[in-house]
């Protein structure tokens, strides 16, 4: 069972990815509006015809979200039937549903509400932040999931790696607890991935031109988009130093690799505003700082 819950969860996991990836391309193609106002159909229909390239990304977008909405419910449904003790007769024990699946079946009802809203109201910057914010809590509640536990059957009554002894169900491994810094780390990362959709989204990224300054400033006087986007600049320069103090502190391989991952995003980053932002760049720069995001998540859990 442990190795179903674990497939299952690192599918799920995988999925949201690639859908926080197309996210970003129909957010750079301004395509947000190819199903028009509709939802869930796409222009009135369940099947749209696929004409226009804007309709072709944005429906891909929602078949993509489908299909990371089955996986969710299936790790949590599953979830709750490994944990029945009532599967192994004569075993007492009680109920002990993980929590993982549960809160990412939570963030996933908010993010289908967060992504209704976002095409109702045709687009505000408010909501397609949330709505990205959301989908990083669902990535890293399923990497939880299948990092962080796992499932143990209760084969006989002193069985105690099960959380009631004699029941299935799941075994923390305590994610983020005993690690220094680990919860700073998390924070700072996701601060920094909010920021970086509110620059996006506020059209700030062009706000800021040369690197490493703003405009050649230590702080920009250009106005608040680019004070917006020299912030999101500041907190991956922090985040990198961050990274870098508690590698060594740690001295986890993980941690070692993501520090990696961070300057080739800073990298990219840097290399996308010198080019006058083409749209190729920017995709990849979401994909990376999503990859960022998972990275560190990862690194705070256990076993690394």
């Amino acid at each position: 069972m442990t190795r179903r819950y674990t497939l299952l969860a690192w599918t799920a996991a995988a999925t949201t990815y690639l859908l926080i990836v197309l996210g970003a391309i129909v957010r750079i193609t301004g395509s947000g509006m190819g199903c028009g106002d509709h939802w869930p159909l796409c222009n009135g229909h369940l099947f749209p015809p696929l004409s226009d390239i804007g309709t072709v990304i944005e429906w891909s977008h929602r078949l993509m979200a489908a299909l990371v909405s089955a996986l969710v419910v299936g790790l949590a449904v599953y979830a709750w039937w490994a944990a029945d003790p009532g599967r192994q007769p004569g075993v007492p024990g009680v109920r002990r549903v993980p929590r993982a699946p549960v809160v990412a079946l939570g963030l996933l009802v908010l993010q289908i509400a967060l992504g209704a809203i976002t095409v109702k109201l045709e687009l505000p910057p408010w909501t397609v932040i949330l709505h990205l914010g959301t989908a990083m809590l669902l990535l890293a509640t399923l990497l939880v999931a299948a990092q962080g536990a796992q499932l143990t059957p209760g084969d006989s009554p002193g069985n105690t790696r099960s959380p009631v002894p004699g029941s299935p169900g799941l075994r923390p491994k305590g994610v983020l607890s005993g690690r220094p810094g680990s919860v700073l780390l998390v924070g700072l990362a996701f601060v920094t991935v909010l920021f970086g959709a509110l620059t996006a989204n506020l059209g700030a990224a062009a706000a800021c031109t040369g690197f490493p300054l703003c405009n050649g400033q230590l702080w920009p006087s250009a106005g608040g988009l680019a004070a917006i986007h020299w912030i999101h600049r500041l907190l991956a320069y922090a985040l990198t130093g961050c990274l870098i103090v508690v590698a060594m502190r740690s001295k986890r391989r993980g941690m070692w690799g993501v520090g990696v991952l961070v300057l080739a995003q800073v990298a990219l980053g840097a290399t996308t505003v010198l080019l006058g932002l083409p749209p190729g760049l920017q995709a990849a720069h979401v994909a990376v700082g999503a990859a960022v995001w998972a990275g560190v998540v990862l690194a705070a859990g256990p076993g690394t």
